[in-house]
């Protein structure tokens, strides 16, 4: 049986309106976590987007 982590990065706009992306990738339960980071900090437009190993999501433009 082979078990496969999933991993999730994110894309938002900050609150200055600059668009981002994640520079590093979580698993379901960190990526819950930075998502309300996210939140907190005002960002808008967040999006989470699944990622492969060793691959990171581009910032929107």
């Amino acid at each position: 049986m082979t078990i496969t982590m999933r991993s999730y990065g994110f894309t938002w706009t900050d609150p200055d309106g600059i668009p981002r992306a994640s520079a590093a990738a979580y698993d379901g339960v960190s990526a819950d976590r930075r998502r309300e980071e996210l939140e907190e900090a005002g960002a808008t437009g967040i999006e989470r987007v699944k990622v492969e190993p060793g691959e990171l999501p581009t910032p929107r433009r």
